[in-house]
C-alpha cells in the first residue's frame, strides 16, 4: 500500500535510522526519506497535499481534519483495443446475460418493448430476464443524494450480499451498520474499532449476513455481530511475528469456515474459525498485498495482488507454507495493484492499479516468464509516490508491455491517495455488463465492460472516491469518499424543459392572446399525460 515501487526498503526504526554515522551531506536526504517512509507506514504520520491548480480547495472540519484537494482529470482512451476482447468467449457471455446477443434493428426503447410484450412478439407475454437488464441499464443512476456526513475521511462502504444491509468504515474509527430495506437508510448499529492505527482498512460480510469482519494497523482481525441484542466482538490474532503489521484486504470463504488476508509483510493468511488460529501464511509478493478474493463460490481458487504489479492464482488445496507455488501469475501492470474482483465464475477478474488502469484477466491465459520480469523492471523504475504525488505523464501514456496477457484495459479513471476499489455491475440488474470505479477526482466511473468506454462518470464528491458498492439487485450504487460522505446515487428522469411563449399583455391582442394561451395549456397537458404514462410503465415494468 505504500511503496510506490517494487524494491522493498528494509524497515527501520525511528532510533535505527537516528544512530546512523552521517559520513556526508549527501546521505541526510535518504535517512529523512527512510525515517518518513517508515512514519507512513506505521499510520503515525499522515501527509496531507493540495492539488497546486485548486490550492484553495482545502477543507477543515471541526476536529482540525484536512482532506487531499482533487486530482487532475484523468485521460480517457478514445479507442480502447478490444481485438482481444472480441476473441474471448467473455464477449459472447456477456452480450447473452445482459440482453445485447438478441438481433435488433435499433436500441430498443421501452416502449418498444411493451408492445412487443402485450403483441405476444416474445413468445411467453412477459419480460425474460435478459429483457429485464436491457432495460434496466437504460436507466443507470444519474442522481444523487446524501445518506451520511462524518468528520473524517470515509474508508469502507459496501452492502451485504441481500442488500438489505449497508456497511460504513470511517477514520474516526466507526464502523456504522445500516438498514436499507424498503430503500431505507436507518442506522441500526454502531460499532467502536478497537486497535485502530491510521483508519479501519477493509471490512467484509460472512456469507450468512450475521457477522463482519474488520482490519487496521493491528496484529489481528476482529470479528463482530450484525444482529442480536448480544455484543460479538472478538480479536482474531495472526501472530506475524512483524513489526508494523497491517491487513490491507480481507475476505470470508463460502463456507464460512475460513479468513483470507492479504498484508504489508507481501504475505497471505488463512484463518480457521472451527480451530480459531491462523492455519497458513504464505510468502505471496515481494512487496505489500493490497488485494486478495475467491475466484468461486467453492473457495478452492484463490486471486492476490501486490504493489509488485502482480496478480497470483493460488490452489488452497495444494498450498503449503514450505513451497508456496502459484497457479500462475498475471501480468501486464506497470504499477502496484491496489483492488482485486472476481467475476465469480472462476475464470475472469478485474485489477485496479496505479498505473491508472484496469485490467481484465482470463484465469486460462496466464502471463509468460518474460511478462512477469517486465513487469517488475516496470514497477522498480516508478519513482513516484501515488499517496501524495500527482501522476506524472509518462505514467498517463498508453503502452503494452511485452507478456502482457490481459484481455482488456481500462482507462479514465484516477488512482491516487488511496488503495481505490472497482467491481463487476450486478448479476441480477446488469448482466455484468459494466465495470465501476472510484476516482481520486471524487467520482463515480462507470465503464462499458466490452468496449472500454467510460459510459457515465457522475460527480458528486469533492475528494477522493474509494469504494464503490453497487445494490445486488436495485440500481443503486453507493459512494465513500474521503470528503467525509457517504452518497446515493440512483435514477432520476431529467426532464427536458420546453419554452412557451409568453403570455401577452397587450389588450389589442386579445384573440392572439387567448390562442397562445390555448396552445400552452394543450402543451403542458400533454406534457403532464408523458410524465403520468411514463410512471405508470415504470410502475408495472415487468409485471
Amino acid at each position: 500500500m505504500g511503496t510506490n515501487n517494487s524494491t522493498r526498503q528494509p524497515r527501520m526504526s525511528v532510533s535505527e535510522t537516528d544512530s546512523r554515522p552521517s559520513t556526508s551531506h549527501q546521505e541526510e536526504p535518504q535517512d529523512v526519506q527512510a525515517i518518513l517512509a517508515y512514519l507512513i507506514r506505521s499510520g503515525q504520520v499522515r501527509i496531507l497535499t493540495n492539488d497546486e491548480d485548486d490550492v484553495d480547495s482545502k477543507e477543515e472540519d471541526s476536529d482540525g481534519c484536512e482532506f487531499y484537494g482533487p486530482a487532475r482529470p484523468p485521460q480517457e482512451d478514445p479507442h480502447p483495443n478490444t481485438e482481444e476482447l472480441d476473441r474471448s468467449d467473455i464477449k459472447e457471455e456477456i452480450m447473452r446475460s445482459s440482453g445485447r446477443a438478441t438481433k435488433r434493428d435499433m436500441k430498443p426503447t421501452v416502449l418498444h418493448m411493451l408492445q412487443n410484450r402485450e403483441m405476444g412478439r416474445n413468445k411467453k407475454q412477459q419480460f425474460t430476464l435478459e429483457d429485464q437488464r436491457v432495460i434496466n441499464c437504460q436507466y443507470l443512476p444519474n442522481q444523487m443524494s446524501v445518506m451520511a456526513n462524518y468528520r473524517h475521511k470515509t474508508f469502507c462502504g459496501t452492502y451485504s450480499k441481500s442488500g438489505n444491509i449497508f456497511l460504513s468504515a470511517s477514520q474516526d474509527q466507526n464502523i456504522r451498520i445500516y438498514n436499507t430495506e424498503d430503500d431505507n437508510f436507518d442506522l441500526i448499529k454502531r460499532i467502536r474499532a478497537r486497535d485502530v492505527g491510521w483508519s479501519v482498512l477493509d471490512t467484509a460480510f460472512s456469507p450468512d449476513g450475521n457477522y463482519l469482519i474488520y482490519s487496521s494497523w493491528s496484529d489481528a482481525i476482529h470479528l463482530c455481530n450484525i444482529h442480536g441484542d448480544y455484543e460479538t466482538h472478538i480479536p482474531l490474532p495472526l501472530n506475524p511475528r512483524t513489526h508494523s503489521f497491517a491487513i490491507f484486504s480481507l475476505t470470508f470463504s463460502s463456507d464460512n469456515t475460513e479468513i483470507l488476508g492479504g498484508a504489508n509483510d507481501g504475505c497471505l493468511y488463512v484463518y480457521d474459525r472451527e480451530s480459531n488460529s491462523r492455519t497458513l501464511k504464505i510468502a505471496a509478493h515481494d512487496d505489500d498485498v493490497n488485494a486478495v478474493a475467491f475466484a468461486d463460490d467453492s473457495s478452492h481458487i484463490l486471486f492476490s495482488g501486490g504493489d509488485d504489479g502482480l496478480c497470483r492464482v493460488w490452489d488452497r488445496r495444494t498450498l503449503k507454507e514450505s513451497s508456496p507455488e502459484p497457479v500462475g501469475t498475471f501480468a501486464g501492470h506497470l504499477d502496484g495493484i491496489t483492488y482485486i474482483d472476481s467475476k465469480g465464475d472462476a475464470r475472469f477478474l478485474i485489477s485496479n492499479s496505479k498505473d491508472q488502469t484496469i485490467k481484465l484477466w482470463d484465469v486460462r491465459k496466464f502471463s509468460p516468464s518474460v511478462g512477469v520480469e517486465a513487469t517488475k523492471k516496470a514497477v522498480a523504475t516508478q519513482n513516484w509516490d501515488y499517496r501524495w504525488e500527482q501522476v506524472p505523464r509518462s505514467v498517463t501514456k498508453k503502452r503494452r508491455i511485452e507478456g502482457d496477457s490481459s484481455v482488456m484495459t481500462y482507462r479514465g479513471h484516477s488512482v491516487l491517495h488511496t488503495l481505490i476499489r472497482c467491481h463487476f455491475s450486478p448479476e441480477y440488474t446488469t448482466g455484468q455488463r459494466y465495470i465501476y470505479t472510484g476516482c481520486a477526482t471524487g467520482a463515480l466511473v462507470i465503464f462499458d465492460l466490452l468496449t472500454g468506454k467510460v459510459v457515465s462518470r457522475l460527480k458528486g464528491h469533492n475528494q477522493c472516491t474509494r469504494d464503490v458498492s453497487w445494490h445486488p439487485y436495485k440500481n443503486i450504487i453507493m459512494t465513500s469518499s474521503w470528503d467525509g460522505t457517504v452518497k446515493k446515487w440512483d435514477y432520476q428522469h431529467q426532464e427536458e424543459e420546453e419554452e412557451y411563449p409568453e403570455e401577452s399583455t397587450e389588450s389589442d391582442d386579445s384573440d392572439d392572446a387567448t390562442k397562445r394561451r390555448k396552445c400552452q395549456k394543450g402543451a403542458k397537458c400533454t406534457q403532464a399525460l408523458k410524465r403520468q404514462t411514463r410512471c405508470t410503465n415504470r410502475q408495472g415494468l415487468f409485471n
